[in-house]
């Protein structure tokens, strides 16, 4: 008879798997297990094989992003909306540091591409419909500036957790998006109040916008 799946305990196991890789201990059926309160059946009726566990492993990451790009409403600002999403972004990365270095490391295969390619997606919306209202010249190409904004945010994430710099460089957002924007087509003043409007939802300490000088 087969074990019931409990949504737990596959929660419980992902989590632990991040954080061993993040401390680099290493991973084993058992030691992934140890002082968890499971067995390592839990394993394979959750994951198939640990091979599988890697595939889950991967995908949650963008899982819980895809998550928190949902939770975002669309206004009638989508300079603002594109600057929001790469907000969440780093708020994902910033609360699941373990899980975001696993996201894109093609070692391990994706559970559902389609899913993960589908988060992009979020970000070429916006940056579509910043084109058809004009803040963004016409010939600008939606996916190519979704795919900038992204790079800007996971540089940015890359150097911070676990990089050299510190917190307060994830601030520098502001600037990169907004030079980002202006270039793309908008209006540098309006471009700037857009994107620190979406950056005051990021209030983690060192994050706040920085001053005009």
């Amino acid at each position: 008879m087969a074990r019931a799946k409990d949504p737990a305990v596959r929660t419980q196991l992902i989590e632990r798997a991040a954080q061993m890789l993040r401390t680099r201990e290493p991973i084993t059926l058992r030691s992934l297990v140890a002082g968890t309160g499971v067995s390592t059946m839990a394993v394979y009726t959750h994951f198939g094989s640990m091979d599988g566990l890697w595939k889950a492993l991967r995908q949650e990451g963008f899982t819980r992003m895809a998550a928190r790009f949902a939770q975002l409403r669309t206004s009638d600002d989508p300079v603002r909306d594109l600057t929001a999403l790469i907000v969440a972004y780093l708020g994902n990365a910033m609360d699941h540091p373990d899980l975001y270095r696993v996201m894109f490391d093609a070692t391990f295969e994706l559970e559902d591409l389609k899913a993960a390619d589908d988060t992009l997606e979020y970000l070429v919306q916006a940056a579509d419909r910043g084109r058809h209202t004009g803040r963004f010249r016409a010939d600008i190409v939606p996916l190519e500036l979704a795919t900038q904004s992204w790079v800007i945010g996971h540089g940015l994430v890359s150097l911070v957790e676990p990089g050299p710099l510190p917190r307060e460089t994830l601030g520098h957002g502001i600037l990169l998006l907004t030079a980002l924007f202006t270039n793309a087509g908008d209006e540098p003043d309006r471009c700037r109040r857009s994107v620190e409007g979406a950056w005051r939802r990021y209030d983690r300490p060192g994050c706040k916008p920085p001053r005009r000088t």
